[in-house]
């Protein structure tokens, strides 16, 4: 294997703000290895919500910052007895956008014969996130045939997280709707596993969930959005339903006066992923359940588009600007 070289290339943040602040750099010193860390030369790295949200400044990190948080690649130095040269792994940590990365060793995984790196950096935060959240958080398992679970609404279900929530959710055997905001995203949606899909821009999404529930509501609510679909979470929810806030995408939800909560005794929740796999234990039985599926074709990670690391601005506008159906890689 090649020398590690005194610098690389990468993306760095010296202030918080809009995506013209990820700078595309060549000489970043590349970081040093301590004890119990790998250093991952990554090949594929996923662009996820969060990215933007340490880019704006919205989830507080110091400056000058490479953010970033899951990628996949190679093992190029290790300082831990779990990891060796030429390794391929995947891992879920910071400061992926960059030719190296330095991480825990027990944030990395190592990745099955079937799974590429690119697979790896696609399915893993969103993957984890989806599968965490349906079995921890909604508390749904595989105990049931198809249609026989609860009824579960994803918002934004084509995008990168709300399809994986969809396919998972499909497996597990709940009466999943959807919505999007596109005819083209409905329908992505729906071949994902929703047997309702809802186009939150042309239809009234509280009539077509009481009329499909036949009046009931939902049980479980999916809402990586926020501000603008929180109102109307509280009002489609079931009795004793379980809504779960995960994402800001149109902003944070305002502060909550819990007395709204009262009338249908309504679980409220905001996990997040990294609380669900605080241990190597949790983190690597949950990261092989999702590659097993993935292997077996039973979760199918769809890459909109591949961008070169250099070209993350572009990727970035592209997110936030609801371009992209699926998920948004960086090649290195």
């Amino acid at each position: 294997m090649a020398p590690v070289p005194k610098s690389m290339s990468g993306i760095l943040i010296d202030a918080p703000g809009g995506a013209d602040v990820l700078q595309w750099k060549t000489d970043l010193p590349v970081p040093q290895l301590q004890d119990g860390e790998i250093l991952v030369r990554n090949e594929f790295i996923g662009i996820n919500y969060i990215d933007t949200y340490f880019r704006t400044g919205l989830y507080k990190a110091p400056f000058p910052l490479v953010t970033g948080k899951e990628a996949g690649g190679v093992v190029v130095a290790s300082s831990s007895p779990e990891f060796k040269e030429g390794d391929r792994v995947g891992y879920i940590s910071d400061h992926a956008y960059a030719e190296l990365t330095a991480l825990p060793a027990a944030k990395a995984v190592l990745l099955p014969a079937g799974i590429t790196t690119e697979q790896a950096a696609a399915s893993l935060l969103q993957g984890l996130t989806a599968l965490t959240f349906v079995r921890e958080a909604a508390g749904i398992k595989q105990e049931l045939g198809v249609s026989e679970g609860p009824w579960t609404l994803v918002h934004a279900a084509a995008g990168g997280t709300g399809s994986q929530l969809v396919q998972i959710l499909s497996v597990m055997g709940a009466k999943i709707i959807g919505t999007a905001g596109s005819p083209e995203k409905c329908e992505l949606a729906r071949k994902n596993g929703a047997q309702w899909v809802i186009d939150s821009r042309s239809e009234d999404v509280a009539a077509r969930v009481k009329e499909i529930t036949s009046g009931r509501g939902v049980d479980v609510i999916f809402d990586g959005v926020g501000k603008a679909t929180f109102d109307l979470d509280l009002e489609i929810i079931a009795r004793k339903g379980t809504l779960i806030v995960f994402g800001n995408a149109s902003g944070p939800v305002d502060p909550v006066n819990l007395l709204r909560l009262s009338p249908k005794n309504i679980k409220l929740m905001r996990p997040v992923l990294l609380s669900y796999i605080v241990t190597k234990e949790e983190w690597r039985s949950y990261a092989t359940e999702l590659f097993d599926l993935i292997a077996a074709e039973k979760i199918k990670i769809a890459v909109f588009k591949t961008y070169p690391l250099s070209e993350v601005r572009q990727a970035h506008e592209d997110l936030e600007g609801r371009k992209s159906t699926g998920k948004l890689l960086l090649k290195v």
